[in-house]
C-alpha cells in the first residue's frame, strides 16, 4: 500500500475507529444511565461497524463475505436507532424506555435470524440485490420519520423569533450527519465507495465541534430559558412546601450551620435546579433566607421557652455560624432583636 493509499485508509477509517470509542463510552462509562445515551452509543456502534466495513472492503475486496453481511446488518439498525434516540431527545421517555428496548431487542433478534437462515456467502446474489434495497429503503423511511419529530427544531431556524437551544442543536447536528451519511451511500455508485467512510469521520467531528461551541455559547441562556419555560403550578407549589415543611421539620436540617442547597435537593431525593427554581421563583427568597426564617422560628422558641440562655448558645443551636449573622437575620425577619423580643415575650 502507497502512501497515498495509506492515508486514504487512515483519514476513511478515523471516524469508525473514534465511533466505535465513542460508543463504549456511552454505553458503560457515560455518568447519566439515561436511555438516550444508550440508544447513542448503539447508533455510533451501528454506524462504526459499517463505516468499518466499507473502508477494510474497500482496501481488500477479498474480504471474507461474513463481513460484509455484518456491515449490512449493523446498516439495518441504523435508521431505528436514529429515530429512538432522537424521539428520547424530544419527548418524555420515561414510561416507554422499556417498551424502546423490547423494540430494539426484536430488531437485532430478526437481524440475527435472518443472517442465520440467509447467510452472505451462500446467498450473496440475495444481499446484493434484495436485501441491500430494503436496507437502505428502510433506513431513508426511518429519516423521514424522524424528520417530523424534529418539526418544531426545524421551525426555530426559519423563526427569528426563536433561537435554536443546546438540545435542538445536538439533535439536528445528529439528524443531519446521519441523512449525509446515508446520501453518501446512496450515491456511492456515482462517486466513490469510500465516500460514505470519509462522510462519517467528517460528520463524526463536525457534530463534536458543533456541539462544543454551542455548549459554551448557550448554556446560561439555556438554563434560563429551561427556568422560564417550566414555572410550577401553585399546586405543585404548595404540595411541594408541605414536603419541604416536613422534612425540615422532622429531621432539623436547618441545625446544619454548613446546609447547602443540593444536601437538602438530595434529602428530597429531588433535582437542585427544581429545588432553586421553587424558592427564587414561587417563594421569591434566596437559600439563605428560607433557611434562615426556620432558624429564626427556632431561636423565638428557645427565647420563649428559656430566657436563661445566652444568646451565643441559642444562635448555635439554631444553626447560625456567627452571632452577627444570628443578630442581622433576627433583625431582618422579626424587626427587633433577640434581647429585645426575649424582654416582650
Amino acid at each position: 500500500m502507497d502512501i497515498d493509499n495509506q492515508l486514504l485508509f487512515f483519514f476513511s477509517a478515523l471516524g469508525a475507529f473514534n465511533g466505535l470509542l465513542l460508543s463504549i463510552y456511552f454505553f458503560f462509562f457515560v455518568k447519566s444511565k439515561h436511555i438516550s445515551n444508550y440508544l447513542l452509543g448503539g447508533l455510533l456502534a451501528a454506524l462504526s461497524i459499517r463505516i468499518g466495513k466499507s473502508v477494510f472492503f474497500y482496501f481488500n475486496p477479498e474480504l471474507s463475505k461474513i463481513y460484509l453481511q455484518i456491515g449490512l446488518s449493523a446498516c439495518f439498525l441504523i435508521g431505528p436507532l436514529l429515530y429512538f434516540y432522537i424521539k428520547s431527545k424530544t419527548t418524555s421517555s420515561d414510561q416507554k424506555q422499556k417498551l424502546w428496548s423490547i423494540q430494539i431487542i426484536v430488531l437485532i433478534l430478526f437481524v440475527i435470524v435472518v443472517g442465520v437462515l440467509f447467510p452472505y456467502p451462500a446467498h450473496q446474489e440475495l444481499w446484493g440485490k434484495t436485501f441491500i434495497k430494503i436496507i437502505y429503503y428502510q433506513w431513508l423511511l426511518c429519516i423521514i420519520i424522524t424528520a417530523f419529530l424534529l418539526k418544531n427544531s426545524f421551525k426555530k431556524i426559519f423563526n427569528k423569533t426563536q433561537i435554536l437551544n443546546h438540545n435542538d442543536t445536538w439533535v439536528l447536528s445528529v439528524f443531519l450527519g446521519v441523512l449525509f451519511i446515508w446520501v453518501a451511500y446512496f450515491i456511492a455508485s456515482y462517486t466513490s465507495y469510500i465516500v460514505g467512510a470519509f462522510s462519517f469521520s467528517f460528520v463524526l467531528y463536525l457534530s463534536v465541534l458543533l456541539l462544543f461551541h454551542k455548549s459554551r455559547k448557550s448554556s446560561k441562556a439555556e438554563n434560563q430559558e429551561k427556568y422560564a419555560n417550566q414555572k410550577i403550578s401553585k399546586s405543585e407549589a404548595d404540595q411541594l412546601f408541605s414536603k419541604i415543611d416536613l422534612l425540615l421539620a422532622e429531621k432539623e436540617l436547618y441545625k446544619n450551620p454548613n446546609l447547602t442547597l443540593p444536601q437538602l435537593a438530595k434529602e428530597l431525593n429531588m433535582r437542585t435546579h427544581l429545588l432553586s427554581q421553587f424558592i427564587n421563583d414561587n417563594l421569591d427568597k434566596n437559600f439563605s433566607q428560607f433557611i434562615n426564617e426556620y432558624r429564626i422560628t427556632e431561636a423565638k422558641r428557645l427565647l420563649k421557652a428559656n430566657t436563661s440562655l445566652k444568646i451565643e448558645v441559642i444562635a448555635e443551636q439554631c444553626g447560625f455560624n456567627s452571632n452577627s449573622t444570628f443578630y442581622t437575620a433576627f433583625k431582618k425577619i422579626t424587626n427587633t432583636t433577640p434581647s429585645k423580643y426575649s424582654n416582650i415575650n
